[in-house]
């Protein structure tokens, strides 16, 4: 594979960026017909909790077989760089750094591991996992996508419950 083919898609990378982004860039995988696991682990995670704002730091461990594409380190960096300044359990943002490494990556398998430091005495890890389903690409991240969309939609019904019951109480 040629060189611009390998960074095609790529936009970070060689550059100077200063603020975090959401987006997950990815080359192709030179060696797909091949398992193997690439492992990935930042020490610098670090969210608001949704209840306190105070910060929560956990290292982060990425591992996945890849499928047809490899995660860029760079944007990976950003992209756990956005989550610094936003309130998230957890549970609930391990499980998020998964369902976007799938999207972008259609792995043949990935897992998450956030390990936070501890917070009143008490240490939390989150392990989450995805293995694609048998019989081929692409089934396994649809369905993630799929409940990915599912959990978007109950986030916003109970937003709204919330606001309804607000209502109600200024009645």
């Amino acid at each position: 594979m040629k060189k611009e083919q390998l960074l095609a898609d790529l936009t970070l990378l060689g550059q100077e960026h200063h603020i975090p982004s959401r987006k997950l860039e990815t080359f192709p995988n030179q060696h797909p017909g091949r398992r193997y696991t690439v492992t990935l682990q930042s020490s610098e995670f670090t969210c608001l909790c949704p209840a306190t704002g105070q910060p929560d730091f956990a290292t982060i461990t990425i591992r996945y077989v890849p499928g047809p594409r490899i995660v860029e380190s760079k944007s990976l960096k950003m992209y756990l760089w956005s989550f610094r300044d936003e309130g998230h359990f957890h549970e609930h943002v391990t499980n998020v750094i998964l369902d976007d490494l799938v999207a972008a990556l259609d792995p043949v398998s990935c897992e998450v591991t956030g390990a936070f430091n501890m917070r009143g005495g008490i240490t939390i890890t989150v392990e989450a996992k995805y293995e694609r389903e048998e019989g081929g690409r692409g089934k396994g991240r649809a369905a993630h996508q799929a409940a990915q969309a599912g959990r978007q939609a109950r986030r916003r019904k109970v937003a709204e419950g919330g606001k309804a019951a607000q209502r109600r109480r200024n009645d």
